[in-house]
């Protein structure tokens, strides 16, 4: 080993330990919020999680929770590592990949390296390392248990292997190093397929080194060759072998009268036996091309092959079992993300354009008498002629999304968008925020961690921001430095090697620009979504570290040694990854944070024993598995998330028990809700029932699909119907007394039925299931909806429910104008005093993002809010004053900010008289207020609904004070609206 190499493998692997030590240092230490939780209960017992699933990243994971030996809450923990091992790795490959570019560059042998260029390579690499460590969106993925961290590991480690298959002469030992690739990409595929896009760009790689005469149309034919391999894995191989593989188990099965796999088997057969004559054909007629390729083929499916894991897991029916993906037809369903519908990508209708009519799609089979039975068509839906446009980037049909479309184009209602509003958007919004926004936040500045914050630039570090951005830990200027440093990198690459900053340029555009235009995002998503491009910000920040040289070249005429002049150039180069990680510590330290975990222990505190408990999206629900799927908590409540509810594989298995939890009372049968059957129940108000219709009645005519609750579709179709917005449900008055779940002051309010208006609305098959538990749990079991939910699941039932915790329990007694249920002092008054968790969230060094300060704090917030007005209501002043002080101590201002929520414990404190809680408050979150509505009127951000906002919690303030007799406080507040009212639309 030559000096080089030494000094190169050293300096790599000194590096990979800073950026290890960082993200050690810096890691979550349970389970975040998002998928990560999901991800964790499904690695920690090799479930199956949503598609198209992760199952090598779900492998290793496993792996990784052993080492925590038993030690059930250390899980998460382990699993996070493998993220944080991977990007470190990741790290590793992208600094030999900068010293091999920077190689290429000096045109030198390793051996003919002097000192000098061996500083300076080795500098670069350091720079360009260092800097992808620290930068923002690939520190977030790096200390989490998501797949961005092992998927950028595998984008790394091939792309470095293509930069060294290059510098290979031999052909032999040139071949196997191809043959490595594939098995890479084959296991990345079982990780992410992000790493997919690399591979047009690997096909330049290998036409730059097979071919010294160049052209553009050579260039060319070797990128559509590179994305016909990408379509050829992306498409024929990953979903399109299961397709075959299942068109002929359907031949064998249902024509040949075969047993169920036998299809399969016999492909298997034939498909290795094709593959094995081949490659045997190939060696004897020494055709490399087509040897090399056909064995890359078998590394591609080798690694592919962790799928298996999926098939094999999802037969066993583990309670984490999404689409259940148990036979080849389901399987292939799950691998093309089906249940996520598709965005249309070159043509295709817009937003304003409805389908005319239906028709019949691909077959849906079940297993019946050993045969698959069709039982229904995919609905496929026609559109009028000349409907469709070119580059449909405005297509969503979301109420939402429509409205959001008219305001960013400015059209009005109706108006259909034309190629120049979908351009404008795609530019604007889809590239423009989604996309150039989060690249200036990695390598210029961030605003904050607000949704949809803005960048920084060096001209803002003046700027007189408010108190919420200026110390918000994620208000990071960079100075543009690494940004600058990345252009002299492509400069210089560009006058030295054109060759490979074209690599770099098609790499950087097909795992960015390319990727935004792909996954054409509608215009609202539910968190930022920066952590997709990391592929991008790895390909920029190599010319970060190809910047060294520019600027060692730039000083060559005043330092003339060599040798300091890469000293010098380094030492400069390094400010740049030393401003991001002195920048980006505080706001990417995951120490001590834990309430993602004790936010769902809470959630599920608040339940009484055998609870049945409705949930919503994932931040409500993955938390809740994972510790009862991995510390085995509270495993006697049954979560039931309603963004699931609408699917025959989880209403299956909710019909199935569960560790503690028995089965759900629904009493439907598949044949009631298999995909296509009643995933929407019509409003179809007939008059005979007007006045109300019997629940259990209601449920068993479904079940029975009796005509008389269907209409005809004009497809010809029977479909079942609501008739009636009024639904009434029988109690058995004795038996809930008996059970004591009704407070005794609410007893006198206990009838023998309870009646209530589910209003003029379509119901989904989510909502249908919900009916058909409650229809039939006969109070049995208690059933609780999570406070989170959208006000449209509570099914217009709130009068019927009881505030416990973080969830109202539903109950046979209705309490008029508790139009947000009422609470129960008693119950709630122990659950919070008592039976909640809410580790370091006084603590002002914890980082907590707008996730956690959203649904978890606001719930928290909110929770106690209403028990303290109703131990007021009640008399109990001192009860109420020791919620109103734990609720303080446990979420103070210096590590949890007041909220919009806060500004109404004003109120409670005077009336408690504690004036000077009151006062706090009030005068913290007032002059925030003012900031945030001075700053606004200052850059023109004055109408927004941050804007109204602030008015509000001025305008609550002044009232509060008004109301309780305080004219001296309320003129204050007063005079301090006054000054902002013109700013919005505020009424008076």
């Amino acid at each position: 080993m030559n000096r080089f190499s030494r000094y190169n493998n050293l300096t790599g692997w000194v590096i990979f330990g800073i950026a290890l030590v960082t993200y050690l240092l810096t890691v979550e230490r349970t389970a975040s919020f998002w998928d990560c939780g999901e991800f964790i209960a499904c690695a920690f017992k090799l479930q199956v999680p949503h598609p198209p699933g992760a199952p090598f990243f779900l492998l290793l994971g496993r792996l990784f929770s052993m080492f925590s030996f038993g030690d059930l809450e250390k899980a998460a923990y382990w699993v996070n590592l493998l993220s944080v091992t991977g990007s470190a790795f990741t790290i590793l490959f992208l600094f030999w990949t900068i010293t091999m570019l920077a190689r290429k560059i000096l045109n030198k042998t390793d051996e003919a390296l002097t000192m000098a260029d061996t500083y300076l390579v080795l500098g670069a690499g350091v720079v360009g390392a260092l800097a992808y460590t620290w930068s923002d969106s690939f520190w977030f993925s790096a200390v989490e248990a998501e797949v961005y961290g092992l998927s950028s590991f595998f984008t790394a480690i091939v792309i470095w292997a293509a930069f060294k298959w290059e510098r290979i002469d031999d052909s032999a030992a040139a071949n196997r190093w191809l043959l490595f690739i594939a098995y890479l990409v084959g296991l990345s595929i079982g990780v992410h397929l992000l790493n997919l896009v690399t591979i047009p760009a690997l096909a330049l790689i290998y036409y730059f080194k097979k071919y010294e005469k160049r052209s553009f149309w050579g260039i060319a034919v070797s990128f559509v060759i590179g994305l016909l391999i990408l379509g050829i894995i992306n498409s024929a191989i990953i979903p399109g072998l299961p397709t075959l593989a299942g068109q002929m188990e359907l031949f064998f099965v249902n024509s040949m009268g075969l047993p169920y796999a036998s299809g399969i088997a016999f492909f298997i057969v034939l498909f290795l036996g094709a593959l094995v004559w081949g490659i045997r054909y190939s060696e004897k007629k020494s055709k490399e091309i087509l040897n090399v390729s056909l064995l890359s083929l078998v590394f591609v499916l080798v690694g592919y092959m962790s799928y298996i894991l999926v098939l094999v897991r999802a037969e066993f029916n583990p309670p984490i079992n999404e689409n259940n993906p148990n036979d080849v037809l389901s399987f292939v369903s799950y691998l093309k993300r089906e249940q996520y519908g598709s965005r249309p990508l070159l043509f295709g209708p817009t937003y304003v354009d409805r389908p005319v009519s239906q028709k019949r799609g691909a077959p849906m089979y079940i297993k019946e008498n050993g045969k698959y039975k069709i039982y229904d068509y995919k609905p496929e839906y026609e559109y009028p002629s000349g409907s469709s446009v070119l580059l449909p980037r405005m297509y969503s049909t979301q109420p939402r999304h429509v409205q959001l479309y008219q305001q960013m184009q400015n059209l009005p209602e109706g108006q259909r968008p034309n190629l120049a509003n979908n351009i404008s958007f795609m530019l604007s919004y889809q590239i423009g925020h989604m996309y150039w926004r989060y690249f200036l936040w990695n390598f210029v500045g961030r605003e904050s961690d607000e949704e949809g914050a803005g960048t920084l630039l060096p001209w803002d570090a003046g700027k007189a921001y408010p108190s919420t951005i200026a110390r918000n830990k994620a208000h990071d200027n960079y100075m543009m430095l690494p940004f600058l440093l990345g252009i002299l990198g492509i400069l210089y690459q560009y006058f030295r090697k054109r060759s490979d900053l074209l690599i770099l340029a098609l790499l950087f555009i097909l795992t960015g620009v390319a990727l935004v235009i792909y996954l054409n995002s509608p215009p609202e998503e539910p968190r930022e979504r920066d952590y997709i491009y990391v592929g991008s910000f790895y390909i920029f920040t190599m010319w970060i570290g190809l910047g060294v040289m520019f600027l060692a070249d730039a000083i060559k005429k005043v330092l003339s040694s060599e040798t300091t002049r890469a000293i010098a150039a380094t030492a400069v180069g390094l400010l740049v990854p030393a401003i991001m990680v002195a920048k980006g510590w505080d706001n990417h330290n995951r120490a001590h944070r834990y309430h993602s975990v004790d936010f769902a222990k809470n959630m599920l505190n608040t339940c009484a024993p055998n609870a049945i408990l409705f949930t919503g999206g994932d931040n409500d629900t993955f938390p809740l598995w994972y510790v009862q799927e991995v510390e085995g908590f509270r495993t006697d409540v049954r979560v039931c998330n309603l963004s699931l509810l609408g699917t025959d594989w989880y209403i299956d298995q909710m019909k199935r028990k569960t560790y503690e939890s028995e089965a759900l009372p629904i009493t439907l049968d598949r044949k009631n809700y298999l995909y296509g059957r009643n995933d929407v129940v019509p409003f179809y108000e007939v008059p005979g029932v007007k006045a109300g219709i019997n629940l259990k009645e209601y449920i068993s005519l479904i079940k029975q699909e009796n005509r008389a609750i269907q209409v005809p579709l004009t497809s010809g179709d029977m479909t079942s119907i609501l008739p009636s917005s009024v639904l009434f449900l029988p109690v058995d008055v004795e038996h809930v007394k008996n059970q004591k779940i009704v407070k005794e002051d609410l007893l006198p309010l206990l009838r023998d039925s309870i009646s209530w208006n589910i209003g003029n609305r379509d119901l989904y098959k989510s909502d249908l299931i919900m009916l058909d538990i409650i229809a039939n749990n006969d109070w049995k079991r208690p059933v609780y909806f999570s406070s989170t939910l959208g006000n449209s699941s509570y099914l217009n039932l709130k009068e019927y429910m009881q505030l416990e915790g973080y969830a109202y329990r539903l109950l046979p007694v209705k309490v008029d104008g508790a139009s947000d249920g009422y609470v129960n002092s008693t119950v709630m008054y122990d659950r919070l005093m008592n039976h909640m968790a809410w580790r370091e969230l006084n603590n002002p060094n914890t980082y907590y993002d707008n996730t956690y300060l959203g649904s978890p704090v606001l719930s928290a917030r909110i929770s106690f809010l209403r028990l303290i007005n109703q131990l007021l209501t009640e008399g109990k002043k001192e009860e109420a004053r020791a919620a109103l002080k734990r609720s303080l101590e446990t979420m103070p201002d210096k590590s949890i900010p007041y909220d919009q929520i806060s500004v109404n414990f004003i109120a409670p404190a005077l009336e408690l008289g504690e004036d000077k809680i009151a006062s706090d408050i009030a005068e913290k979150m007032a002059q925030r207020a003012d900031e945030n509505l001075t700053f606004a009127k200052e850059s023109g951000n004055s109408g927004t609904r941050n804007s109204n906002l602030h008015l509000y919690i001025l305008q609550s303030i002044m009232t509060t004070y008004q109301e309780e007799g305080k004219a001296e406080e309320a003129k204050k507040y007063e005079q301090l609206l006054q000054r902002h009212y013109g700013m919005a639309a505020f009424p008076k």
